[in-house]
């Protein structure tokens, strides 16, 4: 691995590894760009990883202090818990279920096709589906998403099986095992799906595409890239003239040291990103860096959630296979007849014995929870993901009181349910339950959303420097050498899972980047 010293301004710094981070990474490093990639989090492995939910979630979690604020349940059942994402070499895409699906025109074009929605904060991306058609097919090559590149489908489990036979008789048509970036046969040195059902946990066997074992690496082979793991950045310093010259992060040992860079690219998920930049307010930028429309921290999207679980006669045992192989596309339109804008997906899923104890109704317990639990085996599960509102009072913040170890104001996550939201979980939780009662349930029960996944928004891209942080490529509006390069930068959600999108808008960033730079435009 390349060493990069401490002095070296010319280098290319990027915080976090994960989608955005680890794939701009290798990206910027097979275009002979050297890189220092700054993660918070240890360095694990296939051989590391532990088929166990608890030990994994210890092992690999965001597990800093955060706080959360407004009406939303997660608030209620874990306040201090607002999101389940991860603080180790390759971000979340450890975690992650592995479902790559395109957002769609209509949701590059929210202010277009939905018109004014009272409370709710919509703005026409900057740019377009034909424009990031060609990134996507590069994304989706790299990755190894299923159904695309003659890839064909991961196998069907059981609780596909018993989804689909409901979705069929509803008269779903678009229902399949997804479009998965695991591996349904052997590609790029790395073997098939060996169907373990801990994809929550890390892949052992290495068939989901995760930048741990796939762009680090090859980045690292290049001899360009600096990684250091638990590396925690605490801010990002600039000049008199406002460039950014470098940041400031703890080191291993809890020692602070400082890097020269020549650019900075944050990708430390839509929490952490608009934190340091609050973080890093100075004389300049009395407000935080790169904030001068006032929107850093603001349209905090987590995308519309909750789950239904059915229970059967017979033994489904939803827990073997892959976790996510398995969606009903036909709800994922525009359709106001429905009585809320955008769309959802509904996407199988299954958790294991202590997360379903946990999460099947937080705080509960009685007869109809024990009996849930008494019969997991004979559970079939599935997610609920859509298009959640962006608004402005949605917002990451920092806490006033509560600090991290190194003495830093927390974040706080405030988020309220749209209207748009909560009637949109309706339906889908209606749809999902007529979905296992077509199958022959007999009974279902509608689980609340948990701690944030998707997170997306706080740092969105917009044409205009009033209304948004950064351009249609990442680039703040206000320090041309900062770029935004997670799902900080969404415009709106989707509904789709975002980790494709995040992957395509860092490929096409590393192009624009490395032109910048050739150029020396910055």
């Amino acid at each position: 691995m390349a060493k990069i010293d401490f002095n070296d301004g010319s280098a290319v710094v990027i915080i976090g590894s994960g989608a955005g981070g680890g794939t701009l990474a290798n990206e910027l490093a097979q275009k002979g760009i050297k890189v220092v990639v700054l993660e918070a989090g240890a360095l694990q492995s296939q051989a590391t990883f532990i088929n166990d939910e608890w030990k994994s979630f210890s092992q690999l979690a965001w597990l800093d202090p955060r706080s959360t604020s407004g009406t939303w349940r997660v608030a209620k059942d874990f306040a201090g818990l607002p999101a389940w994402v991860c603080k180790t070499v390759g971000g979340t895409t450890t975690h992650w279920a592995g479902a790559s699906l395109r957002l769609q025109d209509h949701e590059f074009r929210t202010r277009t096709h939905y018109g004014d929605i009272k409370g709710a904060n919509l703005m026409d991306w900057p740019v377009t589906l034909k424009e990031l058609e060609p990134y996507y097919a590069r994304a989706e090559d790299k990755m190894g998403v299923t159904r695309t590149n003659g890839i064909p489908g991961l196998p069907g489990n059981n609780n596909f099986k018993v989804m689909h036979a409901g979705a069929k008789k509803l008269g779903y048509k678009e229902v399949h095992t997804g479009n998965m970036a695991i591996n349904s046969q052997p590609r790029h040195d790395r073997g098939r799906c060996m169907q373990l059902g801990f994809c929550f946990q890390g892949c052992k066997s290495g068939a989901k595409w995760s930048t741990l074992y796939t762009e680090l690496p090859a980045a690292e082979k290049t001899g360009n890239m600096d990684l250091r793991a638990e590396s925690h950045v605490s801010r990002i310093e600039h000049d008199d003239q406002g460039k950014v010259t470098g940041v400031v992060y703890f080191d291993k040992a809890g020692k602070e040291q400082r890097q020269k860079a020549r650019i900075v690219c944050v990708a430390g998920n839509s929490i952490e990103t608009p934190r340091l930049l609050l973080l890093s307010a100075s004389n300049k930028f009395k407000d935080g860096l790169a904030n001068s429309s006032g929107q850093v921290g603001r349209n905090y999207m987590r995308h519309m959630t909750g789950s239904v679980y059915a229970m059967f006669k017979q033994p489904v045992h939803m827990y073997r296979g892959t976790t996510m192989a398995g969606i009903i596309r036909d709800e994922a339109v525009h359709d106001t007849k429905r009585g809320f804008a955008g769309g959802y997906e509904l996407e199988t899923l299954s958790l294991g014995v202590p997360f379903m104890a946990a999460f099947l109704n937080p705080g509960g317990w009685g007869g109809e929870f024990t009996e849930y639990m008494d019969n997991y085996t004979h559970l079939a599960g599935m997610w609920l993901v859509g298009e959640d509102m962006p608004r402005e009072t949605n917002r990451v913040t920092l806490n006033a009181t509560l600090k991290d170890k190194w003495g830093n104001a927390a974040p706080n996550v405030h988020f309220d349910d749209h209207d748009n939201d909560i009637a949109m979980r309706e339906h889908a939780f209606k749809q999902g339950q007529a979905v296992y009662a077509a199958a022959g349930a007999i009974k279902s029960f509608r689980t609340p959303p948990y701690p944030s996944t998707h997170n997306l928004g706080t740092c969105r891209m917009g044409a205009s420097a009033k209304d948004s942080v950064c351009n249609a490529y990442g680039q703040t509006h206000d320090v041309s050498n900062l770029f935004i390069s997670d799902g900080s930068q969404f415009t709106t959600g989707g509904a789709e899972n975002p980790t494709l999108t995040i992957v395509t808008l860092a490929i096409r960033q590393a192009e624009y980047i490395a032109k910048q730079m050739t150029a020396r435009a910055i």
